[in-house]
């Protein structure tokens, strides 16, 4: 099958050589192509370039893109669309003056999610994640991964990475996927986090490893949570099984756990909303990417990733959603790009870069998805008739996407 677009605007993210990630004063740089062409052929990019120099005569399917302009989809590596219901009263009792950790010392946050989730069947669990899964595509992003963390027993934690599973062969989609059993200590374990570790490692662990659900391993390194001794542990056993670490770290102190991550070699370190000059030393020459989620700084009224002192340390940054039911009930990366640059101060070409490129990178995808280049994976975004890209953060209230594209396909 072949498809060709044709007459586009601008066709961004173009990198001939594949990249895996930019950092520093690369993230400023946005490469483009105007009034260009790109060519499909069995849902990948077979090649692009300027109409002018066009050779291709016919294709199964040619659209024509005339004022409208051409990127890689979002990819959103940070997400746990995997649960069950939502905690909308939650949003209520902040609203009325009880902070998040007010909230889950009451039993509510991430136990309740957690108690839902077990009363839910993985059937009902599957029905609704994919109503989510297919919003989000439909909202532009084209690769994604999937956290477990809100079973915190072992059948309800595998269940969530089954479903996960699931989607991933369903939708003929990236998902990539992440135990994060050390998200909570359940109710019953609230006096002995040991043991709750304990379930998590010899247990847990190694059942996800044995069924080979998910590829990277996570923990909540917070205070109030899981501590940097608790992290290591985890970190430890998870490498007799080949589990990459990609850890939420820094949301609400910071406290070592960057300068851990980057020791044991984590794929990124999410969240970051506080940091420290001590983290950015220990990020500076690691190929750990940091993480950054304005959605949760948005809807929890909590300080933003500081994005720039990041990129002008000359280090990376990639943007994601956090996409759960607790802190960041929303998976629109393209609200993320306008709080990015509204709140965080990055450029859109940062902004851009950091939720295609560096996304990718951030969940191990950078072969094969966020940018435009021969070989990768056609998933695209078509927008409608916009004057330049600097309208996609800017008009923050509209939706700019005519269509998505997976694989060569129109969704």
């Amino acid at each position: 099958m072949t498809t060709l677009l044709i007459n586009i605007k601008e066709l961004l993210q173009v990198r001939k050589t594949n990249v895996s990630k930019v950092a520093g004063n690369e993230m400023k740089h946005l490469p483009t192509l105007q009034n260009a062409y790109l060519y499909i052929v069995d849902g990948t990019i077979s090649s692009f370039g300027v109409m002018a120099d066009i050779e291709i005569a016919s294709a199964d399917t040619i659209i024509d893109c005339t004022d409208k302009i051409v990127l890689p989809t979002w990819c959103d590596s940070h997400t746990h669309i995997v649960y069950a219901g939502n905690r909308a009263q939650e949003f209520v009792d902040r609203i009325n003056g009880l902070s998040y950790e007010e909230i889950a010392n009451r039993g509510g946050g991430i136990l309740n999610s957690a108690k839902k989730l077990q009363e839910t069947s993985e059937e009902e669990l599957f029905t609704q994640s994919a109503k989510r899964l297919e919003e989000v595509i439909q909202l532009g992003t084209g690769a994604i991964e999937i956290k477990s963390g809100y079973g915190l027993t072992t059948d309800a934690e595998v269940k969530m990475l089954r479903v996960a599973k699931r989607l991933k062969e369903h939708y003929n989609f990236p998902v990539k996927t992440t135990f994060l059993g050390a998200h909570a200590i359940p109710a019953e374990y609230k006096n002995n986090k040991d043991g709750y570790m304990d379930l998590v490692i010899h247990e847990m662990l190694p059942k996800v490893a044995n069924e080979q659900l998910a590829e990277y391993v996570d923990i909540f390194c917070e205070k109030g949570y899981f501590s940097l001794q608790d992290t290591e542990r985890l970190l430890k056993a998870a490498q007799s099984f080949n589990l990459i670490p990609k850890i939420h770290v820094n949301q609400f102190n910071a406290f070592g756990g960057v300068a851990l991550g980057v020791q044991y070699k984590a794929l990124s370190v999410d969240h970051l909303e506080e940091l420290n000059q001590e983290d950015i030393t220990a990020l500076q020459g690691s190929d750990t990417m940091p993480v950054a989620l304005p959605s949760c700084s948005y809807f929890l009224s909590i300080p933003y990733t500081p994005a720039r002192k990041l990129i002008d340390a000359g280090l990376p940054v990639a943007l994601a959603t956090d996409y759960n039911p607790g802190s960041t009930p929303s998976g629109n990366m393209n609200f993320v790009i306008s709080t990015a640059c509204i709140k965080m101060k990055m450029t859109p070409e940062e902004a851009i870069n950091a939720a295609t490129i560096n996304g990718a990178y951030a969940m191990g995808l950078s072969e094969t998805h966020g940018s435009i280049t021969q070989g990768k994976a056609a998933n695209l975004i078509i927008t409608k008739k916009i004057d330049s890209y600097h309208v996609l953060p800017y008009a923050f209230g509209n939706n700019h996407i005519d269509q998505v594209l997976i694989n060569g396909r129109v969704m």
